[in-house]
């Protein structure tokens, strides 16, 4: 008997651990399946907009949003609520459940969602493809990293900010895999651990992925999805990511100076071993010249430029797009002309190609999410749709809470969320087709939904297992996930409490 239950016990074990998250693509087939079967049960309906007027840096514009009171169902002849099944699949151009990757890769226009974000991220990808080949972001850290010895003070803050730099500009996150594997060696050498390695490489690319005023995988994404002029709101965010930043510097810091004074209160004190015993001696010497300070002038030119573009000309997705494929171009002809890593015209292409490469899976995830907004109707508040029933609903619920309260539900959900889909492009597909409307509808901006969002689906990537570059970035610093949790969680309970604050100030101050 008690050998059968050992044996139980096993099965479940290995069950438990063959066991794996569903890849994103797998959860949007089955909410696109979820979506057709609420065509069948939910009736469709469709709101009135309405003109309002508001005031941006002292002009005063017009915008179109949902009368959140004037929902009605469409009726027959018979005065009955009428539903618009969908079919498994339909011809002649009609919308059917096998036509809704398609039908989701191809709506849209160059302005926005689907195929104008999915060129915009291919093109932004091919660019700092191109950057990274130089190895002029690799070289940098390095000689960051040589220039601080003997001065381990600066070390923490200097690496945290430039890597929370990497997230907010261009996403950086799964890159700090193999800064991690660089740079543990060296941190555990200066006194430090494995933990505080993770800390200034991986988390800090997701405080500032979180935080960021022009992320281009995530808040550019979303404020195109939500209809909010990208990189809008920049300046409040710019302060944003310099209080997060500060905040996770400190943290960081106070936790290294710690573990410096005393090894043994390391959370990773004995899995940091191997590395004690595999010290390494390799030289920190490496290759930065006129090219890498060029390479890294014409990103910061065109971040300057973008923005400036942006507040004064009105830049979309086309523009700022060209913007950074002309960077692409400057960064690949400076690598040529100075010989940055061997780089010929025919790597400069190929680096772009495989830059491009890298965006094909979220351009995806977006395009089928877009999908399942066409399944439930379209996003047209006119037009009669499941979705605008769906909207409706949770607007009824949601709607009798404070709006301020409606708002930090939005982060909550977010948060949430990411477990399940932590592609932030992903997530932002999904999410805010829905999270617009309903902003709309119980008195939320646009713009605080974009920062639910933005928050919510950033910061949770430092602690939920289902991120893949947390686990590779953990496994290379020979972290345990249930260590770094023991580790973790006050640092996100933090995180959570601020920006639920910041959410709930954004609305009161009306972020717009």
């Amino acid at each position: 008997m008690h050998s059968q239950t050992n044996q139980e016990s096993s099965v479940v074990a290995t069950s438990f651990t063959r066991w794996q998250m569903p890849d994103t693509l797998v959860i949007i087939f089955f909410v696109a399946l979820a979506a057709m079967a609420l065509t069948y049960l939910v009736p469709v309906g469709s709101f009135d907009t309405q003109e309002i007027v508001y005031l941006n840096d002292g002009v005063e514009k017009t915008r179109n949003v949902v009368d959140p009171h004037s929902f009605q169902y469409q009726v027959d002849v018979s005065g009955n609520a009428v539903m618009q099944p969908v079919a498994l699949f339909e011809g002649g151009g009609g919308v059917g459940f096998f036509n809704f990757a398609f039908e989701g890769l191809a709506s849209g226009s160059k302005w926005g969602t689907a195929i104008g974000v999915i060129m915009f991220m291919l093109v932004i990808g091919g660019a700092f493809g191109i950057v990274m080949e130089t190895g002029t972001i690799d070289n940098g850290i390095l000689r960051l990293i040589d220039k601080t010895q003997g001065n381990e003070n600066l070390f923490i803050p200097a690496l945290f900010t430039l890597f929370s730099l990497g997230g907010a500009v261009f996403g950086m996150g799964e890159e700090a895999i193999a800064f991690a594997i660089i740079i543990c060696p060296l941190m555990i050498r200066l006194g430090f651990d494995g933990i505080t390695t993770v800390m200034v490489t991986y988390v800090a690319t997701q405080i500032g992925f979180a935080s960021s005023w022009m992320n281009p995988f995530s808040v550019a994404i979303a404020q195109g999805i939500a209809g909010v002029p990208v990189l809008s709101g920049a300046g409040v965010r710019g302060l944003m990511w310099a209080g997060f930043t500060l905040m996770g510097i400190i943290f960081t810091m106070r936790y290294g100076a710690k573990i410096r004074a005393t090894p043994s209160l390391s959370y990773s004190y004995h899995s940091d071993k191997y590395f004690r015993d595999h010290q390494s001696h390799a030289s920190l010497d490496s290759r930065f010249n006129w090219g890498d300070i060029l390479v890294l002038s014409s990103i910061l030119v065109t971040v300057v430029w973008v923005i400036w573009g942006v507040v004064a000309n009105g830049w979309f997705i086309p523009e700022i797009a060209s913007q950074f494929f002309t960077m692409g171009i400057a960064v690949g002809a400076i690598a040529v002309m100075f010989g940055l890593n061997d780089m010929t015209v025919n790597r400069v292409a190929s680096s772009f190609k495989q830059g491009a490469a890298t965006m094909l899976e979220p351009a995806i995830l977006v395009g089928c999410a877009s999908g399942i907004l066409i399944l439930l109707g379209g996003g047209d508040p006119t037009s009669p749709s499941v979705l605008n029933t769906l909207l409706s609903g949770a607007g009824s619920i949601i709607g009798q809470l404070p709006a301020a309260l409606s708002a930090w539900f939005m982060l909550l959900f977010q948060s949430v969320f990411n477990f399940f889909v932590t592609s932030g492009s992903g997530q932002a597909a999904l999410t805010m087709p829905l999270m617009a409307p309903l902003a709309d509808i119980v008195g939320v901006s646009r713009q605080v939904a974009v920062l639910a969002f933005q928050l919510g689906d950033g910061f949770t990537n430092v602690l939920v297992p289902t991120s893949a570059s947390l686990m590779a970035t953990l496994g290379v610093c020979r972290v345990d996930w249930a260590i770094w949790l023991k580790f973790i969680w006050r640092f996100m309970l933090g995180l959570f409490v601020v920006s639920s604050l910041l959410v709930i100030a954004a609305h009161y101050l009306g972020f717009v």
